[in-house]
């Protein structure tokens, strides 16, 4: 098999295909879904709503880096609060994140932009991720009001 890039060009096609998706985001998978390690880019614009969640049952770890733009990452106590909120920004002094199992979490765009997201697999969408009970599910009511609260804490620091 051959070596595969991540050039400016993928990135901008994915973060185009998510400005034009109802989801507002696209992503590309390097992986098969019974790989022992996802491989993928995430792109996203502003408005898209990432359900808070977390990997457990089976416990994975998780890593998510900018390659393009700006992104607010947030990881919550078991009741909802605010535990932590990381600016990843492809120009800034943090790049990455590293996500241990268990851990409630979700990210923000704040600006069109691109993760490179690596995760434990197989993949399995019955266990997957657990959505937090406290946060709206993607696609209710609530999720406008909620993301909102989100760029909100972003926006102050």
């Amino acid at each position: 098999m051959p070596i595969r890039t991540i050039t400016t060009e993928l990135v901008q096609n994915l973060i185009d295909q998510a400005a034009q998706s109802t989801r507002l985001r696209a992503n590309y998978n390097f992986h098969e879904a019974q790989d022992t390690v996802q491989r993928m880019i995430n792109a996203l614009v502003p408005g898209t709503y990432v359900t808070p969640h977390k990997h457990e049952n089976p416990d994975k770890v998780e890593m998510l880096s900018i390659l393009t733009g700006r992104a607010a990452f947030f990881h919550y106590d078991a009741a909802g609060a605010i535990l932590e909120m990381v600016i990843m920004d492809a120009e800034g002094p943090i790049r990455a994140v590293d996500i241990p199992p268990r851990a409630y979490h979700n990210f923000v765009a704040l600006t069109p932009c691109a993760v490179l997201e690596i995760i434990q697999g197989p993949y399995d969408p019955a266990t997957h991720k657990q959505f937090a009970p406290w946060a709206p599910l993607e696609g209710s009511p609530e999720c406008a009001a909620y993301l909102a609260k989100l760029e909100q804490a972003a926006s102050a620091t």
